[in-house]
């Protein structure tokens, strides 16, 4: 049985080690636990009304959340991690009547989006109380995932399949037919190796001679602990940074951040809390009221390239060598299903390989050979 390691127990990779053929591969995950972007979010998925540009990215998403249906099949995820709730936008009228039409424009390929409605004031208040009211749009499609409930899950899962994991931090040492990793307390060598590190792919390549289009981005989020009865409330998505995510059992997230300057910083600032409660705080009823609800905050490090899209696939000139990173933002939407692809390749090594080109430029656009 041949082994299989991945570096990173993010949302790829513990996606990733759930899908891979267990009666082929021994599995093994490695991750200090520091600093995860999935460990930290919750978030909304639904791309359909994104305006960005690249193609690829939207395949991806669009595709993404189609797989969510499958993703809820296979791993028994029940509403506490996924909930298809529905998603709010909202935006001036203006904005609306143009998000509306390029919905309904993008159902025809995305059936997933389902019923597309614009609200009045009062009807968005009614969908969602705790906002003003002001007008929206509601599609019927896309859901919330609380992305640290996600990988508690996935990891017990993995655990149940034999998966095994090692908590600590890991580098990487070429040799021969065999991947070498160290790690504090291990000395261990596979056939295959995977690195899911979110930005940590840049120290894990850069000792091989590689130079990653990969840079760590900081993001922050606030988490009430209410007594409202949210389990059947929408997403909302705010003009600005902001989205409004309620959970079951009364919790509601609000965020997050997205700070180019902090490196790799975990520590929570008033800053960002006070950027958080006064941009979300301008649509809310009563703000004060939930803000005066016990609160924590959750941090956490995304990884962004520099054209803002994720890459995955065979490391460049590398022998069983993968990689993927780069999410960002759409990482809770895009992350599972690059996780899925990537165990199809790996699990079908001797069909024809995976074409991923539909979503992501070719590795050697973000990870080159340094001269």
């Amino acid at each position: 049985m041949k082994k299989v390691m991945i570096i990173g127990g993010g949302i790829i990779g513990l996606t990733l080690a759930n899908y891979l053929d267990k009666t082929k591969f021994d599995v093994t995950v490695i991750d200090s636990l520091i600093g995860q972007a999935t460990s930290a979010s919750a978030g909304i998925i639904s791309p359909w009304l994104s305006k960005r540009r690249n193609k690829k990215w939207y395949q991806l998403a669009q595709d993404g959340a189609a797989f969510f249906p499958k993703l809820v099949r296979d791993f028994a995820l029940d509403e506490s991690i996924y909930a298809p709730c529905g998603t709010l936008v909202v935006r001036p009228e203006k904005a609306l009547q143009e998000l509306a039409e390029l919905a309904e424009n993008r159902r025809k390929a995305a059936p997933e989006i389902g019923e597309i409605d614009l609200l009045t004031g009062p009807q968005t208040k009614e969908v969602l109380p705790l906002l003003k009211e002001m007008p929206s749009l509601r599609i019927t499609g896309g859901g919330r995932l609380d992305g640290q409930a996600y990988l508690a899950h996935l990891k017990a899962n993995a655990q149940q399949q034999q998966v095994t994991f090692i908590e600590e931090k890991a580098e990487v040492v070429r040799n021969d037919n065999h991947w070498q990793i160290k790690t504090k307390d291990h000395f261990l060598e596979t056939e295959i190796l995977c690195l899911t590190a979110g930005p940590g792919l840049l120290d894990l390549l850069s000792p091989l001679g590689y130079q990653v289009d990969i840079r760590p981005q900081k993001g922050q989020l606030l988490s009430f602990a209410t007594n409202l009865p949210t389990n059947s409330w929408p997403v909302a998505m705010l003009e600005g940074e902001g989205d409004l995510i309620p959970f079951s059992n009364g919790q509601i997230l609000l965020g997050a951040t997205h700070e180019n300057d902090a490196g790799w910083d975990l520590t929570p600032t008033e800053a960002a809390k006070q950027q958080l409660m006064t941009g979300i705080g301008a649509f809310l009823e009563d703000p004060e009221a939930l803000f005066a609800t016990p609160m924590t905050m959750r941090v956490g490090t995304r990884a962004y390239t520099s054209d803002f899209a994720p890459f995955f696939g065979e490391v460049p000139d590398e022998a069983n060598l993968f990689a993927a990173s780069g999410l960002g933002s759409s990482g809770l939407t895009t992350g599972p299903y690059i996780g899925y692809l990537l165990a199809n390749r790996i699990n079908n090594t001797h069909t024809q390989p995976t074409d991923f080109s539909s979503y992501t430029k070719p590795m050697t656009e973000y990870i080159k050979k340094r001269l």
